[in-house]
């Protein structure tokens, strides 16, 4: 379980199976883990690098301003340091901004993006984030994971439980610098550049999830870009509906020759 350190800062990343490699980028406020299930399942065909972004997990907690390029930067310097030449991309929230540009800047990389999320404009939900997280983080931290999924996963007992484990992983953050996470998001509109994509994508809303508006807008703009809408899920649908969403997955991938024959 090694560090990238090709952008000058740590960053930590996992890799589990074999074969062309799928690369994983989660959202706020979760760490690499948001893709427990995902590992697990697409690891059978790929090489399944998660990385633990900026501010999260076992990475750098940096205070001071940084930039959604850097955190694209700390991506391609994990896929230099796994030895991976091209990936499939996946990418959550702010991790499905991250893959935006990265899929814009960087098309030789990839060979396909799957945005969860997909919103290509910044929040206005991002000032109301940041003072949360700086003001009060101890408490903010699960109310705000609680608004990102459906209430009745949230109610669950499975819910409750994955939603916990992040809370006992709390000691490992910092405030002000996942208050950089989003002012690095938040500084950038990736809307006027769609319509460049060469990747092939796949755009997966959970059916309750704020950012489907934009998911939706940001699918159309896309050359043959494909929009899935997983039922009953809210903003962290991978989590709350893995079978569900990794068949949209697998779906995208069958259609496109990306998934790998298993001997």
């Amino acid at each position: 379980m090694p560090y990238s350190r090709s952008n000058g800062v740590d960053i930590w990343y996992e890799v589990a199976g074999d074969g062309p490699a799928m690369v994983l980028v989660h959202a706020n406020p979760f760490d690499n883990t948001l893709w427990t299930y995902q590992v697990a399942h697409f690891s059978t065909w790929f090489k399944v690098i998660s990385v633990d972004i900026r501010g999260y997990g076992r990475s750098v907690k940096q205070q001071t301003p940084f930039t959604l390029k850097d955190m694209c930067d700390d991506v391609v310097g994990v896929m230099r340091d796994a030895g991976v030449e091209s990936a499939i991309l996946m990418g959550c929230s702010v991790g499905s901004s991250i893959a935006l540009l990265l899929g814009l800047d960087h098309p030789e990389l990839f060979d396909a993006v799957i945005l969860v999320g997909g919103n290509s404009e910044p929040s206005d939900r991002f000032q109301h984030r940041i003072d949360g997280y700086t003001k009060e983080l101890s408490t903010y931290h699960l109310q705000h994971m609680h608004l990102l999924v459906e209430r009745k996963f949230s109610e669950s007992r499975l819910g409750a439980y994955l939603l916990n484990r992040y809370v006992e992983r709390q000691p490992r953050l910092d405030g002000e610098a996942i208050a950089q996470v989003f002012r690095a998001a938040n500084s950038v509109r990736t809307t006027g550049r769609l319509h460049e994509m060469k990747p092939p994508v796949l755009v997966i809303n959970g059916e309750t999830d704020y950012s489907r508006p934009g998911g939706e807008r940001t699918a159309k703009l896309i050359p043959k870009a494909i929009h899935r809408v997983l039922p009953d899920t809210g903003h962290a649908c991978c989590l709350e509906d893995p079978a569900g969403f990794d068949a949209f997955v697998l779906e995208f991938l069958r259609e496109r020759n990306l998934l790998p024959e298993i001997e």
